[in-house]
């Protein structure tokens, strides 16, 4: 089984209230769907340790290094890989730098096209994010939600 890792940022707005910030995934599959939204995530590369796979996908996704302290918030099984996942208390931008990936598109067409990993980027409340997110990411959600409540 495949094992990716990711980071969620969070951040706590004045009035009390958390936001957490997530990519929308890109290329022409995830394009039209309403649960595209996903943390910073990616696969961990042979020797690599969890946590500096995270920053690196972080970095590759949206174009910012990513650091503080950061809270394990667990791991998922999503289809056919492990995410394992950490909270960062952090502010990065919404205006991100993705890498790319190419895949043959319209699909048997024989033409390639290049995509952006993640097309897009935003700040969210729980609630908000609830609604959005790839649904076997939920979990990290509520982990986050009582990690913070319990502060």
């Amino acid at each position: 089984m495949k094992r990716s890792a990711g980071i969620l940022p969070f951040r706590k707005r004045e009035d009390g209230e958390i936001e957490l910030f997530l990519v929308h995934m890109g290329g022409p599959y995830w394009k039209n769907r309403p649960h595209a939204w996903s943390i910073v995530k990616g696969e961990i590369e042979e020797g690599e340790e969890p946590l500096e796979a995270a920053k690196r996908e972080f970095f590759e996704e949206t174009g910012e290094r990513i650091d503080g302290d950061f809270l394990s918030i667990g791991s998922v099984k999503s289809s056919n890989k492990t995410i394992t996942a950490w909270a960062v208390e952090a502010s990065p931008e919404t205006n991100i730098r993705s890498n790319t990936f190419e895949i043959e598109w319209p699909p048997k067409s024989g033409k390639t096209e290049r995509f952006p990993e993640v097309d897009r980027a935003g700040w969210f409340t729980i609630d908000e994010a609830e609604k959005i997110i790839v649904r076997s990411q939920l979990p990290f959600l509520e982990r986050v939600r009582s990690l913070l409540q319990s502060d």
